[in-house]
């Protein structure tokens, strides 16, 4: 099994505890006289099985991820952490750009005698920055997506 596979399958097991879990917490109590439409012991089971499965799911992709060398970006454990870290550095300089070009302030200048605001960074240079990441984070996933799809699971 490769990677990607693997991270299809814990995303399917990982969506079906969310649904186990709602029915659950919708059939734990009941009105006497009525019956659940589902029994909770029965579904909280299934959980515990299906959350086995995504524990084991979840140590084999990170065993995997941890032993996988992918060239220059290192292991694969070690790209998806630049990846993580290159979303986050874009999400503050895009943050910074959009607060020094006036962006979401909810105030607006209405008279000429109020105050002028000022930016105190260069909107254009940060722009220019935010584009370079972009690029660089859809690289580094290019790459990334192209190892889970021919990294086999390990055990």
């Amino acid at each position: 099994m490769k990677v990607a596979e693997a991270l299809a399958l814990r995303a399917d097991a990982a969506r079906r505890v969310d649904q186990l879990k709602a029915r659950i917490v919708a059939n734990a109590r009941y009105q006497e006289g009525e019956e659940p439409s589902e029994n909770a012991a029965t579904l909280l089971a299934e959980a515990g099985t299906t959350l086995d499965h995504l524990e084991e799911l979840i140590r084999r992709i990170n065993r995997t991820n941890a032993a996988a060398t992918i060239g220059p970006d290192g292991t694969l454990s070690d790209a998806l952490a630049r990846r993580d870290t290159l979303r986050l550095r874009h999400s503050v300089v895009t943050a910074a750009a959009d607060a020094a070009a006036g962006k979401n302030t909810g105030y607006q200048r209405q008279l000429r005698s109020e105050l002028k605001m000022l930016s105190a960074l260069r909107v254009s240079a940060l722009r220019a920055q935010s584009d370079a990441l972009s690029r660089e984070i859809r690289e580094i996933d290019v790459r990334i997506q192209r190892a889970n799809w021919e990294v086999d699971l390990l055990d």
